[in-house]
């Protein structure tokens, strides 16, 4: 490319007379130059890194949205799985070891070495942080929860092998055929079904055919088996170790006070007797005359879906027969 020739006219010679850069307008030419080349440079790259992303930034991108859906469902199972493990804790704390007569396993033994959150800075400034700590306290929580669990249940076996005829005469069982249970009214306050007004309901209403088998629930002996007053022809079964059991409604009565009973053994009929509205089994279980949730003592014949159920049935159950 040809370079401009620039001509100045000199009066003194009356002629123009070309003109030759100086060095120093040599070379501001040439910086003003590089900085326009500079600038215009960096305008084309600010455009071309910011405006226009490359395929692999897109499959970047598109893996980083994906690792955060992933990363939230992982943290909804987890939560799932505490929720779990805090009903085990529960039954844990509030069945097994009350039946065997031992202390809660208390906060600290369960949850201890947890309370330091300086473990968790090793996600400091990352993009998903929030997310990502707490699912890592939560897996944290969950295994020092399964072992400390596991070491309970290992003592709680050791307590179960030292205490066999306790458990012997321990409720444990439903008093009437597993396979057609079925449960009208729970445990708690209802609405009397003859009077209408609010009552303490003492037990769970079973409702059944007439005739149907009644079991004992656990090893014990019979105190009284006859009539009684608002239940009909009643068992009373007097366990030991402050467990008694009551028997409402029944058809007939099978046993005599005084005598011995095992758990499976009959013991009488389902029946419509004294103050009932059907055909069912009124059954209580009682611990130092106090009356206890049934649903707390079926641990040795149900599975955990039948478990489940018969504590939604129980839950929910608001028909009293009694």
């Amino acid at each position: 490319m040809a370079r401009n020739i620039y001509y100045r006219y000199n009066p003194e010679t009356d002629n123009y007379e070309r003109v030759y850069a100086t060095l120093g307008v040599k070379v501001l030419s040439g910086l003003r130059l590089l900085l326009l080349s500079c600038l215009f440079g960096a305008v084309f790259f600010c455009i071309a890194y910011y405006g226009f992303a490359s395929p692999g930034e897109d499959n970047l991108k598109e893996e980083n949205e994906q690792l955060s859906q992933q990363l939230t469902v992982m943290e909804k199972r987890v939560d799932g799985a505490l929720k779990v493990m805090d009903e085990i804790r529960n039954r844990d704390d509030n069945l097994y070891r009350v039946m065997m007569q031992m202390e809660p396993v208390n906060r600290a033994q369960r949850y201890a070495g947890l309370d330091n959150d300086s473990r968790y800075a090793q996600y400091a400034g990352l993009s998903d942080e929030k997310i990502l700590v707490t699912l890592a306290r939560n897996i944290d929580i969950l295994e020092r929860s399964l072992y400390a669990q596991s070491i309970s249940f290992d003592k709680l076996r050791e307590a179960l092998a030292s205490q066999s005829e306790k458990l012997a005469h321990t409720p444990s069982v439903l008093p009437i055929n597993v396979a057609d249970f079925s449960i009208s009214s729970g445990f708690g306050n209802r609405i009397d079904p003859v009077y209408g007004t609010t009552k303490f309901h003492a037990g769970l209403d079973f409702p059944a055919d007439v005739g149907d088998p009644v079991f004992a629930t656990a090893k014990g002996r019979v105190t009284f088996a006859g009539w009684k007053d608002g239940y009909g022809n009643c068992i009373d079964i007097d366990h030991g170790y402050g467990y008694t059991t009551r028997f409402g409604h029944l058809n007939s009565v099978g046993v005599k006070t005084g005598q011995t009973v095992v758990r499976g053994d009959k013991i009488g009929e389902v029946g419509n007797t004294g103050k009932s509205t059907g055909p069912h089994l009124h059954y209580e279980v009682r611990l130092n005359d106090e009356p206890q949730n049934p649903v707390n003592y079926y641990f040795m014949d149900l599975t955990p879906a039948q478990y489940d159920e018969m504590v939604k049935q129980a839950e929910n159950a608001g028909r009293v027969m009694d």
